[in-house]
């Protein structure tokens, strides 16, 4: 069976199709679980990837989710996460259940399309540098494409030249 019928792969090509995008979400061969074996399934550069990164920033009130979308050969500058938001607290990793419940994705598939309203969104704007942009579509076989400006409308995502650090 195909994974371009699953739930979460349904969700992202619906809301994709809500905002108009023209592109279809394509079903790889092989896996896009990390942005290098999707960059290698797509034959794209590795910074063509957008990794959709989901930290909690732990304060004494609450815990509060930020999803970072991040080029493939980058890593998060996790201590910029809490200038930008402007709040004190500590940033973890969550555990991947953790994960499936702020996002409704598992880990691997974890699309930046379809995650709920209330969670803040900042995009590298270092994945400028590519026309074109993949990010997963709610399972590690499957991806869309995008440009830059097309990925921040659609996530209304805050543009950071500071939340991504060179590997």
């Amino acid at each position: 069976m195909s994974n371009l019928g699953k739930k979460t792969v349904l969700k992202v090509k619906n809301e994709l199709n809500r905002l108009g995008h023209s592109k279809e979400v394509i079903e790889l061969k092989d896996t896009a679980r990390s942005a290098l074996d999707a960059s290698i399934a797509l034959n794209v550069p590795v910074g063509a990837i957008v990794k959709t990164l989901i930290f909690i920033i732990k304060t004494t009130e609450e815990d509060i989710p930020v999803i970072t979308l991040i080029a493939g050969d980058r890593l998060c500058n996790t201590d910029y996460l809490l200038k930008v938001l402007n709040i004190d607290g500590k940033v973890i990793r969550p555990d991947a259940n953790k994960v499936k419940n702020i996002t409704g994705y598992s880990i691997g598939g974890v699309s930046p399309i379809g995650l709920p309203l209330n969670i803040n969104v900042i995009i590298d704007t270092s994945l400028k540098r590519f026309d074109i942009l993949w990010s997963a579509a709610g399972h590690p076989h499957c991806v869309f494409s995008s440009t830059f400006d097309e990925l921040k409308y659609y996530t209304k995502a805050t543009e950071s030249d500071e939340i991504s650090l060179i590997k």
